[in-house]
């Protein structure tokens, strides 16, 4: 089997494979083929690549020949692919339904890894997890280099300065990393999630859990939130808005699988909070957190700044690279066999519940079900 990867499209920095999993796929007895320069913006050069097994090869010879083609984002293939060519990548199925019917007319399979099943055994293969581990962490220090003021507290000669108080709305992998990473630096931290289960943790990283009773069970939504009534919403906004005003750093979370991020933050708490406070808006792909947010820019209002970025995993590349490599490499070894073949055993719960189209078909329910 050939195994293509394809160079992102800037500002993506990221690359599908690195070298490390490029040597342990080659074990594996598949043949992997690298697009020239596909891992410049993670550090790893073309060399690194064929000292590891890879071979060179441009994006058309890998459109029209690898087997399996692999590539971060949609991949932006114009010319014909390989005849039931499989692709595999982080395609957001819920929002680009269009284009899973374009590929399915195409007669491509498609696997997008932010589906896979959030179970104990898929754990070592979930992308969204280990990307949103790095947001976390690069959310906090980009509003550290934002915000006009300490993190820590300080006592000089010159008068005491008071840590700066941080709130995170979400407490999922990228808010607990968050919440670890605001207290190393010497925050003050209280954390607002809809789970009431994740109070321990928040607790067991230094962080005050804020709870609002009533919510509604998101147990079952695999690390998500859901959907609240209104009621609970009600309460839930004179809670934020209740502690918002002393906060200097808020840090967003929240997303729902296949809608519009919900509101959190409205125009009313955000005039009501101090000026110079910053928030990271890490739901800014799917419509924002807040009334302000605008995906990729910075905003201000009333002298709060808004930053809404749901690519901060990009901004560590290597890192991240490593981190979605060995995801990869985790998923391939369920669809790869021991001669190096590709097996797409659609009993396995986890390659099931990650394929979108096969065979022509959409065959994802929820993606199927809009049209």
């Amino acid at each position: 089997m050939i195994i293509g990867v394809l160079k992102e499209h800037l500002p993506e920095t990221r690359v599908s494979l690195v070298p490390e999993v490029v040597a342990a796929l080659t074990k594996m007895k598949a043949e992997i083929w690298i697009e020239s320069g596909a891992g410049d913006g993670a550090f790893f050069s073309d060399k690194a690549y064929t000292d590891s097994g890879a071979t060179i090869k441009s994006s058309s010879e890998i459109a029209t020949g690898a087997d399996l083609i692999l590539a971060i984002n949609p991949a932006l293939i114009e010319a014909s692919l390989k005849p039931s060519a499989v692709l595999m990548g982080v395609y957001q199925p819920l929002f680009n339904p269009a284009l899973m019917k374009k590929l399915a007319g195409a007669n491509q399979t498609v696997f997008s890894l932010d589906t896979i099943p959030r179970t104990t055994r898929a754990q070592s293969m979930d992308v969204l997890s280990s990307q949103a581990n790095i947001a976390g962490y690069k959310a906090v220090l980009m509003a550290a280099m934002q915000y006009s003021r300490y993190f820590p507290m300080f006592m000089t000669a010159a008068g005491s300065i008071p840590p700066a108080k941080v709130m995170i709305l979400g407490a999922g992998v990228a808010g607990l990393q968050a919440i670890a990473t605001a207290r190393r630096l010497g925050a003050v931290v209280e954390v607002f999630d809809t789970r009431p289960a994740v109070k321990e943790e928040v607790g067991s990283l230094g962080a005050k859990f804020i709870e609002v009773e009533g919510a509604a069970d998101a147990s079952k939504a695999g690390g998500y939130a859901v959907q609240q009534s209104e009621e609970f919403q009600a309460k839930q906004k004179a809670k934020i808005h209740e502690h918002i005003r002393k906060s200097d750093i808020v840090i967003t979370t929240a997303q729902i699988p296949g809608m519009k991020a919900p509101i959190l933050i409205t125009k009313e708490m955000m005039e009501d909070m101090r000026s110079g406070s910053v928030i990271i808006d890490l739901a800014s792909a799917t419509g924002g957190n807040t009334d302000f947010t605008k995906d990729k820019e910075t905003v201000v209002h009333n002298g709060v700044t808004i930053i809404g970025n749901s690519a901060l995993a990009s901004s560590m590349s290597s890192d991240a690279s490593k981190m979605y490599s060995k995801n990869v490499l985790n998923f391939l070894k369920l669809i790869i066999d021991a001669e190096g073949n590709m097996n797409l055993n659609f009993e396995d719960d986890i390659v099931k519940g990650t394929c979108i189209v096969h065979n022509g078909t959409i065959v994802n329910e929820r993606v199927a079900a809009l049209g």
